[in-house]
């Protein structure tokens, strides 16, 4: 069996079998907003019909209450129903197995974690479609997407971002496919993308940056073809509408004015969800930019439940340096191809980070809600983009410069925790066998260690820290 292909298998079975362990051993309605999704697919089971949103599902006071006593099951979980305004592609999808499992939350789970699957599966695809002579920078990706810790608590968890992300994966490797392919479009393509594109558009609000990016990769396609342009456009976008505009005509129907996504009334109806304006009369400019950055890095890797279980410092240390190395990396890279555009696929990957990133901002400029796991629309792009940076830094070209890079890091460490009367002696242990290494790679004759070996043993580890997550993160801290 070729090297490539039997990665790819265990990565898959890897996933599966982490996910399976999340979704078993995280304690019931400890992922964020799961009681919500959960109560919209009991309702579409029960009555065969989707729910509305009212006043009386969003109950600030007593959802603290819940989270604060680990949703013992004293406290009844019927009323919080403020997912109802969702799009219903999901929860249609999941109610057919709360039926046939008697409402037993596990196997909803699980449904997710297929659904997951799925997402790793096509970010190999996407990245030999979009990186055709890099099959190796593919896998590291799936890999990326597969193991981040808090991406595996979403995939394992009753809710509908594994289906969003999936359905938007798959509209990425048609568009990147259609950037990248030689003949004419087909009519038979622009139906298919129009199928997925009005099934992403009923399944959650994130999905929808594939609007733009839809539109942006049919006009670079047809740029020089008007009308092929037009007949694409029409027929993706018809098909599109003819799945998606009766969910819009049902909601306004129900909500009123032009509140096609029930958005407005989800804002009318959380009331004393912190917003924005008095977190800042409260912290200040520089608080909220520092806790902005600081919670949406903790909580992109992991910090669970509902945000009140952070890993540990240390942690957090080696995978801010982890971060950063890649993103150095990725800018030696690019440096020298400043003035060049990139290639259509991969200005559609950078669009797609931009506007997940820019959606992000948006929803924190009415709402306090640093948490990164509203940045997993983008993760398959940042995935390419991290394996790829991490690749360069590791590389023997760049050697010295990572060992200096790897030096300041040590003193950076070593002088603040001296500062702070708080040295982390394993950190600094840690962190030291690290940098001799590296200085032994490149300075001491052990040139010959490729890049391949210091990524797999990079990629081996997060999937170690997914694996340990649960034991040393979830369960002593969440079970009730």
């Amino acid at each position: 069996m070729p090297i490539n292909r039997l990665i790819f298998i265990v990565i898959i079975v890897a996933y599966l079998g982490l996910g399976g362990l999340y979704a078993t051993l995280t304690p019931a309605w400890q992922a964020p907003d799961e009681p919500a999704h959960y109560n919209y697919v009991h309702y579409v089971a029960v009555n065969r019909t989707f729910p509305e949103l009212t006043a009386n599902c969003y109950d600030q006071e007593y959802l603290t209450q819940l989270v604060a006593h680990r949703f013992h099951p004293e406290f009844p979980l019927a009323d919080v129903c403020y997912e109802n305004h969702q799009p219903p592609l999901y929860y249609a999808l999941a109610a057919p197995i709360f039926r046939l499992t008697g409402g037993a939350l596990l196997p909803i789970r699980l449904l997710s974690v297929v659904m997951g699957a799925g997402v790793v599966i096509l970010t190999f695809f996407i990245g030999r479609t979009v990186f055709p002579d890099r099959p190796s920078l593919a896998l590291r990706a799936m890999a990326f997407v597969a193991f981040v810790p808090m991406h595996l608590t979403m995939l394992a968890a009753a809710n509908n971002d594994a289906l969003a992300e999936l359905l938007l994966a798959a509209i990425l490797l048609v568009l990147a496919h259609r950037l990248t392919a030689t003949v004419p479009p087909s009519p038979r393509g622009a139906v298919i993308t129009g199928g997925l594109l009005g099934l992403a558009l009923i399944t959650k609000v994130t999905a929808y940056i594939a609007v733009p990016l839809t539109l942006l990769a049919l006009w670079w396609a047809n740029r020089t073809d008007r009308a092929q342009l037009i007949r694409q456009a029409a027929l993706i976008f018809g098909v599109a509408a003819l799945i998606v505009l009766p969910w819009y005509a049902r909601n306004l129907t129900l909500y009123g004015g032009l509140d096609v996504l029930g958005l407005a009334r989800h804002d009318e109806v959380v009331v004393g969800q912190l917003r924005t304006t008095a977190y800042l009369a409260e912290v200040g400019a520089s608080g909220y930019v520092r806790n902005f950055v600081t919670t949406t890095f903790h909580s992109f890797w992991g910090q669970f439940g509902w945000m009140a279980v952070p890993m540990d410092g240390r942690t957090y240390l080696f995978l801010g340096l982890l971060s950063l190395t890649a993103l150095g990396g990725l800018l030696a890279r690019l440096w020298p191809r400043r003035r060049q555009c990139p290639a259509p696929a991969v200005a559609l990957l950078i669009v797609t980070l931009a506007l997940t990133v820019a959606g992000y901002g948006w929803y924190n400029l009415t709402f306090v809600q640093f948490q990164g796991r509203y940045l997993f629309p983008a993760l398959i792009p940042l995935g390419l983009f991290f394996s790829m940076g991490l690749g360069a830094a590791l590389s023997v070209r760049w050697r010295w410069p990572l060992t200096g890079w790897l030096t300041i890091a040590l003193a950076w460490v070593v002088i603040a925790g001296l500062w702070g009367d708080a040295l982390d002696k394993w950190a600094v242990l840690t962190l030291g066998l690290i940098w001799a290494a590296a200085l032994a790679r490149a300075g001491l004759g052990l040139k010959k260690i490729s890049a391949d070996w210091l990524l797999t043993a990079c990629y081996l580890a997060l999937a170690g820290l997914a694996a340990a997550s649960p034991f040393w993160f979830i369960i002593p801290n969440l079970t009730p």
